[in-house]
């Protein structure tokens, strides 16, 4: 299975003027948001917390988050957003995309949205 990328509009809650666009890579394993601290900082955003994560082989690291607008797929959505590595990649978590009803077609490595928001899970 390959990667899946998609265009995302990072503003500034506070100022709709400031914001950073890019292209992240869709983690659905991921539960928030990571974009490069120097960019977040370029739009006027601190660090409003720190949080503990979980990485995939099970050790923890506490990062510095914060909350923006997110945009993708012309959806817009309040997300938690961690402060990034410089040259980080960009990661799209799980949290944003179903937000914003926006599911991974694994098979086509493609977005796509629903036709609603789901509000319960799916049995």
């Amino acid at each position: 299975m390959g990667a899946t990328h998609v265009k995302v509009r990072v503003t500034n809650p506070a100022d709709a003027q400031k914001y950073w666009e890019g292209m992240f890579l869709v983690d659905t394993g991921a539960t928030d948001t990571l974009v490069p601290g120097p960019h977040l900082e370029g739009i006027g955003l601190k660090p409003e917390a720190t949080r503990l994560y979980e990485l995939a082989d099970g050790s923890e690291i506490s990062v510095d988050v914060t909350v923006a607008m997110l945009e993708l797929m012309h959806e817009k959505v309040g997300g938690t957003v961690i402060f990034g590595e410089p040259g980080a990649e960009p990661l799209l978590g799980v949290t944003a995309l179903e937000s914003a009803g926006i599911e991974v077609d694994p098979v086509n490595q493609r977005l796509k949205k629903l036709p609603s928001v789901r509000l319960k899970a799916i049995a």
